[in-house]
């Protein structure tokens, strides 16, 4: 599957307000090795739930930092187990423990902050795609989620020409409210990313 940038710029334009289930029926139908990632952050059960809904064994991407609260780990249990999510979890190749004991987590403004994000969420990211070799690529980014999201769209292509699509992109959190609650679906607004420490700071992922 190959998209132009005119390909996608048409396709948003008919995107916009059509059932998150739709598109997403859309992109695995038109693709041939879906993945979604997820983080268990504050409503990522919707695209978790909406993605599982239309091809329940899809790949579902958990490149875990290893610096969750003990609610998004009681989250994300919750999720796997009521979802039946395909996790596949890739972790840092050093444990926090040691990595607290010889860097800790940087300030932002400390160079080491970019080692500290290369360890913990670049590099396991970098080996679950590779691995995966995926050509869709589900998230949940929102419009007004930080400027550089501001730039795309419900379809968009990564770096390395993958098809990233977002469902919920125009949803705003009253609808992403109303959607968990019409399928009785739990949140978690207990979680922490060290790598981004600001909500409308970007990680590193989707530039």
């Amino acid at each position: 599957m190959a998209f132009t940038v005119a390909d996608i710029e048409n396709l948003n334009k008919q995107f916009r307000g059509i059932p998150p289930q739709e598109i997403i029926s859309w992109a695995i139908s038109n693709g041939t090795n879906p993945v979604v990632t997820t983080n268990f952050r504050p409503y990522e059960v919707a695209i978790l739930h909406a993605v599982t809904d239309v091809d329940a064994d899809i790949p579902v991407i958990w490149c875990d930092t290893g610096y969750n609260t003990p609610n998004t780990y009681k989250h994300a249990e919750e999720l796997i187990s009521r979802l039946g999510l395909n996790v596949q979890l890739y972790v840092p190749k050093q444990t926090s423990s040691h990595r607290d004991a010889v860097m800790g987590i940087p300030n932002i403004e400390d160079p080491l902050h970019a080692v500290f994000t290369e360890q913990v969420k670049l590099e396991p990211f970098r080996r679950a795609m590779e691995e995966h070799k995926p050509d869709v690529w589900f998230t949940n980014l929102r419009k007004g989620q930080t400027a550089h999201r501001d730039s795309l769209d419900v379809l968009s292509l990564s770096n390395d020409g993958v098809l990233k699509v977002s469902p919920f992109y125009y949803w705003d959190d009253t609808q992403l409210d109303a959607y968990l609650k019409s399928y009785d679906l739990p949140n978690e607004h207990k979680y922490f990313d060290p790598t981004k420490v600001l909500e409308n700071r970007e990680c590193g992922l989707h530039t």
